[in-house]
């Protein structure tokens, strides 16, 4: 029987995207002597990367003031914005611009190929980075966290060990840094256990499904952002689109759809294709070819929405601890900013050798003490102001711009999006439509299997699903009849589809790892773990 390996680490980091790798770079310019390790589940680091992006550089400016002279990677600087309301066949351009989306000084970017590029730098610094090794379950003593156990390789999809068979690393550490992104899943262990979100908000997600376009035409318009407002959205649901146009013609564009809408049928990647159609955009991509695709879930909560981020032996940082800016777009800059401060704080124990929650809450005192708490006060009750809609979401957004994020009160309530969800017969007041087939043409628009082919995706699939549905009767008996088995519809991934024999069959090979299903099944009975390390996208200038 193979024996479990241990490997002893002063400070492991779980995640290699921004803020993790932004933890690593920090603490290695403070503490030379230090053993820090980032564990990252992606075949390699940047596999797993996506966002919009456009990137404030307030963040790298201070963790790498000579990030450009180093060869970053940058599309373009951004050189005009646009705001837009989008009817089913017109479009009304805003007339100015509103502040939080105002981007003079920003940077459009491929956030996977910056992260390719800032990988190399934390190597070149002395940094162990295991990739393609996924962290399956928390080491806890004694009410502390003592490390990470990565997953087991070899194991096939009924349990059984393989002939190529290789049991987890036991990493031990000092600190654990939690770096996962949005929704990580030894976060969403550890919160549950230690009740890290008393007494706070619920978090509340939004999903954004993108492509990347290669566009000729478009060509010599690089440095041009375009937000959009309305269709194919209604007024009860939060979301828009985005057209950042990148280098040499490449165009990134996607919709990102709140994870709290009312509709069990509602499909984010469907619309994202309708999005697609529009008059408007049909020109902006009119030639051009599908280059890549993917999907992601993102924190939009809050400050009121943050777990405590920091416990006994370790922190919580970026998207998995909620830095996040909803109302400009943004949490790439407070990635590498939350990365820098916690580093800071693990500096600071490791001299102590004390790694105890009180000696870790160093590291809330210096996010509340810094810009990262005073752009997030400024928005904190953003995106709970659109929980009765479009309308009444802007004239709050509007008080609270102009009472420096505090509105009607200091504090807005919201729900769980998934509670939010009505059910079938309740949404469509006993008259439910018979379903309707979307019709593709694979040359603009694109079925879920296709844009998944573009995404890169690839998984053993005689490995255990990682995808585990913790109540499968529920799926039948009451799913079926109460909610229509909305999982068929907002996975972008084609991962749950429904049988005629009345069978929910699971295709987790197709997973891109965006979580939605974790997030938003309305019986919280979907639980997403961590599939064999390596596996899920392989992003490409997402």
């Amino acid at each position: 029987m193979a024996e479990r390996e241990t490997l002893e680490v002063d400070v492991l980091i779980v995640g290699g995207g921004p803020s993790g790798l932004a933890a690593a770079y920090h603490l290695r310019s403070l503490n030379p002597d230090a053993s820090i390790a980032v564990l990252e589940k992606g075949k390699e680091i940047g596999a797993h990367i996506i966002s919009g992006a456009v990137m404030d550089p307030r963040g790298i400016n201070e963790l790498m003031p000579d990030w450009k002279e180093k060869g970053a990677p940058v599309e373009r600087p951004v050189r005009e914005d646009h705001v837009t309301y989008l009817t089913s066949n017109r479009k009304f351009d805003l007339p100015i611009i509103p502040p939080p989306l105002k981007n003079h000084g920003n940077y459009i970017i491929s956030l996977n190929k910056f992260i390719r590029w800032f990988g190399e730098q934390v190597e070149k610094n002395g940094v162990d980075i295991f990739a393609g090794f996924s962290g399956a379950d928390l080491l806890i003593e004694d009410g502390a966290v003592a490390g990470v156990r990565t997953g087991d390789k070899g194991i096939d999809k009924h349990g059984n060990k393989k002939g190529n068979y290789e049991p987890g690393i036991d990493i031990r550490a000092k600190i654990t840094i939690l770096a996962e992104g949005s929704r990580g899943s030894l976060t969403k262990q550890l919160v549950q256990k230690f009740k890290l979100d008393a007494g706070r908000n619920p978090q509340v997600y939004t999903v954004g499904v993108k492509e990347i376009w290669d566009v000729p035409s478009q060509k010599g318009v690089d440095g041009r952002v375009i937000h959009t407002m309305g269709w194919p959205l209604t007024t009860e649901e939060f979301g828009g689109g985005f057209i950042y146009n990148m280098a040499d013609g490449r165009v990134s564009i996607g919709l990102v759809v709140g994870l709290d809408y009312l509709d069990p049928r509602l499909d984010p990647h469907k619309r994202f294709q309708e999005f697609k159609t529009h008059p408007y955009i049909r020109t902006i991509l009119e030639g051009g070819t599908l280059y890549s695709y993917g999907a992601k879930t993102i924190p939009e909560g809050g400050y009121w929405a943050q777990p405590q981020y920091y416990f006994n032996g370790g922190m919580i940082i970026g998207d998995s601890g909620g830095f996040l800016n909803a109302m400009r777009l943004k949490g790439i800059h407070l990635s590498f900013k939350t990365g820098m401060l916690a580093a800071q704080a693990a500096s600071e124990a490791l001299a102590a050798d004390d790694f105890s929650e009180a000696r870790l809450k160093r590291f809330h005192d210096l996010v509340e003490s810094s810009w990262v708490k005073e752009e997030l006060w400024r928005v904190r009750n953003f995106h709970q102001a659109f929980e009765h809609g479009f309308l009444s979401g802007m004239i709050h957004t509007s008080l609270q711009m102009a009472t420096g994020g505090r509105g009607l009160r200091n504090r807005y309530t919201n729900h769980p999006g998934h509670a939010r969800m009505r059910k079938v017969l309740e949404y469509y007041n006993g008259a439910v439509p018979a379903p309707v087939e979307a019709a593709f043409d694979r040359k603009l628009t694109f079925d879920k299997l296709t844009d998944v082919y573009n995404s890169g995706t690839d998984h053993d699939e005689d490995q255990p699903c990682h995808l585990v549905v913790l109540e499968p009767d529920i799926c039948t008996n009451r799913c079926t009849k109460e909610f229509g088995n909305p999982c068929q519809h907002f996975c972008p991934a084609a991962v749950y589809e429904w049988t005629d024999a009345n069978r929910l069959q699971i295709n987790a090979s197709n997973c891109v790892h965006c979580k939605t299903c974790d997030i938003m099944d309305p019986y919280q009975i979907i639980n997403w773990v961590t599939p064999e390390g390596g596996g899920g996208p392989g992003y490409e200038m997402l």
